[in-house]
């Protein structure tokens, strides 16, 4: 029988697309088990497509003969001398060729398990990829754990290339068994590969050229299915994203502006667009494009640095994501997400980490570990109380704060992640899924009340310019034997003695006053009115200072909610195995005197907010 490719029958119709008057270009990583040919197949294409120097193919067989070696496709690509003595590819080497469809950037990425985050370093900006399989040795570890890390990295299109069909002498049934048992696999992680290809990288068979010696096999050769792979939209068809990198002001010749720096990710952005600042969720329209020695352009598009001002002075910070209201990025505290772990020290959960996507840096923890990809036994578990080095997993991640976030599979640059251990980068991931949290309703309260808040004259940047300083919450906890009322009231005279605009707000004056025709237990309720209240006393510019023992965890986190982007400052007075002091942004014992906790939390709150 002549064999089919389960995902094309026959070759590829490039018809349409070549009558494309713009050449396009495609990242494709090439990955696979250690010695399973991937340098050769690359260094295969490279010569197959005349896409070398004139004379360098003659120039390595030269150096090849006068050494002694054997020629092999893989030197054309390995130049490292590190790499040609060990045989293995180490990083993630970049090499460019085309065909007459398009341009192709080729990453051929390790396979070495030490070389793991080397791999995933290069596939992170891959469009598509091609995954070998030795025909001889097999589905083999690394085979398994590349096609897992592929699909967590959001790379849906992948073609399969059992390699070294040549030393099972071009058997079909060899062929048949490898994809039977490796289908299976990639099934049960909800992967199905564009097709599965046979060839001979050394031998040069399906790779630009169909083999006579797999007489059987009717598909697509290497080289056509690549120019079958489709090209995603472009970025400036995609919803606008610039995550917030800094917010400059000038004040010159009595410019104060706020200027907001940033990247467009996807999008475009231009004069007069209405902009969406999330998770904050301050809106403004862009009032004009601030471009360096240069002339202004129409509009912003990917790629391009972009620092623009607002019709209204906001307070936005870096880490907001830019949108435009009508194609707004996910809101929450909670992300499931699939996740690669490098780290020596395994993930665990009750451990706090850092959470960097895009520009924000949000200290996150383990919500639930829901399903680990074992590295050694290939295995599939959902009782592992840890993630071990090396392996993948599905889990539900905790955030100490909202972020803004796409998932992956819409958009790739706003849906990834990487996770930092102290100093390290120990692991990194994509978004799946966006789940509920307890403040989903408060950030809908927040926007809608925002929308059609009445503002004066006096600008907060007037207000920062008067007071010599942000708005901000610093909040404290722990119990009324602590001595927290003592430690804040010492803040408060000290920040106004420096002059600041500083404002004690307790929450039983909030309880007696304007908690007064609300029963008790209704603690929402109680929640709610004291952040609207610290919320104006922030939008005249002050420093609030708040104690309250009715706010409890989840509730200070509500009123963070409430009050965004002003930032919130968390102060714990007590014993630091305390549940809120393992949240706080400093802890101070309950017996130190009130102005030696002054000084610890202003060293502390100066180094936050500078």
């Amino acid at each position: 029988m002549r064999w089919k490719s389960s995902a094309a029958m026959g070759t590829c119709n490039m018809a349409d697309d070549q009558n494309s008057t713009e050449r396009q270009t495609m990242n494709v990583v090439i990955v696979g088990h250690v010695d399973h040919g991937k340098s050769t197949l690359v260094g295969r294409l490279l010569a197959d497509t005349n896409t070398l120097g004139d004379g360098k193919l003659e120039k390595v067989q030269e150096t090849c003969r006068r050494s002694g070696k054997q020629f092999e496709y893989a030197f054309l690509l390995d130049a490292l001398e590190e790499e040609q003595g060990q045989g293995i590819t180490i990083d993630a080497a970049r090499v460019f060729f085309r065909t007459d469809l398009r341009d192709y950037i080729i990453i051929d990425a390790p396979g070495h398990i030490e070389f793991l985050k080397n791999m995933v370093t290069g596939a992170a900006r891959a469009e598509a990829a091609v995954l070998l399989i030795d025909a001889k040795e097999g589905v083999q570890e690394n085979s398994r754990r590349h096609g897992y890390l592929l699909s967590m990295l959001g790379i849906k299109q992948i073609v399969v290339a059992v390699n070294k069909i040549d030393l099972v002498d071009y058997d079909e049934h060899a062929f048949r068994a490898i994809v039977e048992e490796y289908q299976e696999f990639l099934s049960g992680i909800g992967v199905e590969p564009l097709r599965f290809i046979p060839v001979s990288a050394r031998e040069g068979d399906n790779i630009a050229a169909p083999g006579e010696r797999l007489h059987w096999y009717e598909g697509p050769t290497i080289l056509q299915a690549l120019d079958g792979l489709k090209k995603a939209a472009t970025d400036a068809e995609l919803p606008l994203r610039m995550p917030v990198q800094d917010v400059y002001k000038f004040n010159e010749a009595g410019d104060d502006r706020r200027i907001v720096a940033g990247r467009i990710e996807s999008g475009t952005l231009k004069q007069g667009d209405e902009v969406l600042f999330l998770p904050s969720g301050k809106r403004s329209h862009v009032a004009s494009l601030e471009v360096f020695s240069a002339p202004t352009p129409e509009r912003l598009t990917p790629g391009e640095c972009a620092s623009i001002t607002l019709t209204e002075q906001l307070f936005v910070s870096r880490g907001e994501l830019l949108c435009h209201p009508q194609a707004k990025p996910h809101v929450s505290t909670r992300l499931k997400v699939n996740l690669f772990w490098l780290g020596k020290a395994p993930m665990e959960p009750g451990k706090r980490y850092k959470l960097k996507l895009a520009t924000s840096a949000v200290e996150v923890t383990i919500d639930s570990i829901d399903r680990v990809l074992d590295a050694s036994e290939l295995g599939s578990s959902s009782d592992k109380a840890q993630i071990e080095r090396h392996d993948v997993a599905e889990l539900t991640l905790r955030t100490r704060k909202p972020v803004a976030f796409d998932l992956s599979a819409e958009l790739e640059s706003t849906g990834r992640f990487v996770i930092v251990d102290g100093y390290d980068i120990a692991g990194g991931g994509i978004v799946r899924e966006a789940l509920r949290d307890n403040l989903e309703t408060r950030r809908l309260e927040r926007q809608l009340r925002d929308m059609e808040w009445v503002r004066g004259d006096v600008t907060p940047a007037m207000r920062e310019e008067l007071t010599g300083h942000e708005a901000a919450m610093i909040m404290f906890s722990g119990s009324s034997e602590a001595g927290k009322h003592d430690v804040a009231r010492a803040l408060e005279a000290a920040l106004v003695k420096a002059g600041n605009h500083a404002y004690l707000l307790d929450g039983k004056n909030v309880v007696l006053g304007i908690d007064a025709d609300i029963a008790f237990d209704d603690i929402d309720e109680l929640v709610r009115r004291f952040g609207e209240v610290a919320n104006i006393l922030l939008d005249a510019g002050l420093l609030v200072i708040s104690t309250t023992n009715v706010i409890g965890l989840a509730d200070h986190r509500q009123i963070a909610t409430q009050i965004a982007p002003a930032p919130m400052f968390l102060v714990h007075v007590g014993a630091k195995s305390d549940e809120l002091a393992d949240r706080a942004d400093v802890c101070i014992d309950g017996k130190v005197a009130p102005k030696e906790g002054v000084a610890t939390i202003l060293a502390a709150f100066t180094n936050s907010a500078g």
